[in-house]
Parts: structure tokens; C-alpha cells; sequence
């Protein structure tokens, strides 16, 4: 009997498909950063509806336990824009409604914004990050609060300035891919988590007074596309931590994977001060004529 087993056995291994070779971590990151340069590009003709709740709280007494306690909520539409010279897509959140009433001089902004002889490129950037956070609550202040952010991580320029490792960790990961117009089919594929830590100086993330503050996290990519399926990002230092989680599904309509969903939490360790967002994204659609001369190419 042990004999016929362990002829069945090996039998029946031989005969088992050899496994795909696995990729170096070096291709894997070649196809991301390809995946992220065509990404931004799709994208770039693409507006997403962002509907956004942050909360905030903050212990003013640690003995009684007593909060102030704060709640948002905006509609905006979120896009990409390139500042006039400046190779980086960066996201340009049009807030449009706060806490269900409309904002009144959202004509006027975005007029300022995109003139067509901005100031300079750095000044246009800066109003960029600004009425982007412009209706932030709480007293950690931030323009960090963006989707796509970890994404530049991965793009060729920046890869150097970062350590990368994939883990043990494996996640199998449903992932809908066009199938033809009629329709799209599911196929489960294994995702890497692949760390990150950022090592270079000055960091791609800064405090307010111009600090560094270096990022790390972990992104969940498909080994054979480069796409990203999630991404996570951590920036602390003695002050502050900061955490923002993306989710990333296919939307059918534009084609490609989206960003659906971004979690954030920030974390003030001298005040106990405590920041929580969460965005939902939807209503993706092609940018309309005039959406289109605030782009720069």
C-alpha cells in the first residue's frame, strides 16, 4: 500500500502544472510606475464626485473627559490639474457644498485659480493645496487629505527616494476587468503587499514649518499589471501621525480602476487632538469643454 500511494502521489505531482515563475520586486515596480503614468492620464479627462465627512475631537479636560467635538461635510468635485511648467499631476478638490449649503463664491475661486497668467507656478500651486483643504476642520492643519497622493510614490522619479520590501503578507483580491462591451467579468488574482519607506531628504512631505516629516506605508499591487488595488500611507513624527488608506475598484464607465474610498485619521500626541475622514467617490464622468482649459498639458 505505501508503495501504490506513493506512486499515485508522485503521479499526480508530476503531472501538476509547474507554478509561474514569481517577477523581481524590480519588474513589479517597473509595471507600477507605468500603470500610474497611464492612470494619471486616463484620469486626467475624468471628474469623480467626493462626498467627504470629517470629525473632529479634542480632550479638553482629562479629568471630567470632556470634547469639543466638530462634523463636516462636503460635495465636491474632485480632478487633476497640471500647474503651468509643472511635470506633477496634482488633485484640485472643487468643494461646491458644506454641510448642505452651497458655496457662494466658487465662481470667483476657480476663476482666480486657472487665470490664464497665473502669478507664477509656485504661487499657483500653493492656491492649489489650499482651496483644496480650504474647508478642513480641526486643528491639525493639512493638504495632505488627497486620494491619489501615495500614487506619485511610485512614479520613476520618485521610486529612488524610497526603500521598498515586499511582505509575507498575501491577500487574494477580486478585481473586475473590462470583458468587451458587454459587460465585465470577475477573476480573483493574488496581490503583493509591497512596503515602503521613504529615505531621501528633503521628504515629498513636510510640516508647516518646514520639517521633514518621511512617509511609509504599503501598497497592494497586482504583480503581472502594476495596478494598485491599495494603498496605505503613514507621515508622523514627535508632533502628529497621520494615516490614509485608498481602495481602488473598476468602474465600468470610464474603464479603468478608481478610487472609491480614502479613510484618514490624524492624531495630534501632545493635545489629544484626534482628526477622522472618510470620502466616498462616484458619479465619474468625462470632463466637460470648459473643464478642460483649466488642464494643463
Amino acid at each position: 500500500m505505501r508503495t501504490i500511494s506513493w506512486s499515485l502521489a508522485a503521479a499526480m505531482w508530476a503531472a501538476a502544472p509547474a507554478a509561474a515563475p514569481q517577477p523581481p520586486l524590480a519588474t513589479v515596480l517597473e509595471r507600477a510606475a507605468a500603470y500610474v503614468a497611464d492612470f494619471h492620464r486616463q484620469l486626467s479627462s475624468i471628474v469623480a464626485e467626493e462626498h467627504y465627512a470629517q470629525d473632529w475631537e479634542r480632550v479638553l479636560d482629562r479629568r471630567r473627559g470632556t470634547n469639543a467635538i466638530g462634523h463636516r461635510e462636503l460635495l465636491s468635485d474632485l480632478l487633476l490639474v497640471k500647474p503651468d511648467g509643472f511635470k506633477a499631476w496634482m488633485e484640485f478638490r472643487d468643494v461646491f457644498e458644506v454641510d448642505g449649503s452651497p458655496v457662494r463664491d466658487r465662481t470667483e475661486r476657480l476663476t482666480e485659480l486657472f487665470a490664464t497668467n497665473p502669478p507664477s507656478r509656485d504661487a499657483q500651486i500653493r492656491k492649489i493645496l489650499a482651496e483644496s483643504s480650504r474647508y478642513n476642520i480641526g486643528d491639525i492643519e493639512r493638504n495632505i487629505n488627497a486620494p491619489l497622493l501615495a500614487l506619485q510614490f511610485l512614479e520613476p522619479a520618485n521610486q529612488p527616494r524610497f526603500r521598498f520590501k515586499r511582505t509575507a503578507e498575501r491577500q487574494p483580491t477580486t478585481v473586475a476587468e473590462p470583458a468587451g462591451p458587454d459587460g465585465a467579468f470577475r477573476v480573483s488574482v493574488e496581490m503583493w503587499a509591497i512596503q515602503y519607506e521613504e529615505r531621501q531628504k528633503p521628504t515629498i512631505i513636510r510640516t508647516t514649518t518646514r520639517k521633514d516629516l518621511p512617509s511609509r506605508g504599503r501598497f497592494w499591487i497586482d504583480p503581472a499589471t502594476g495596478q494598485v488595488l491599495m494603498s496605505e500611507l503613514v507621515a508622523a513624527d514627535r508632533a502628529v501621525r497621520a494615516t490614509i488608506d485608498v481602495s481602488y475598484q473598476s468602474e465600468p464607465l470610464v474603464g479603468m480602476l478608481v478610487p472609491v474610498e480614502m479613510r484618514e485619521r490624524y492624531e495630534g500626541r501632545k493635545d489629544a487632538s484626534l482628526i477622522e475622514g472618510r470620502a466616498i467617490y462616484g458619479r465619474f464622468r468625462q470632463v466637460p469643454v470648459d473643464r478642460r482649459l483649466l488642464m494643463r498639458n
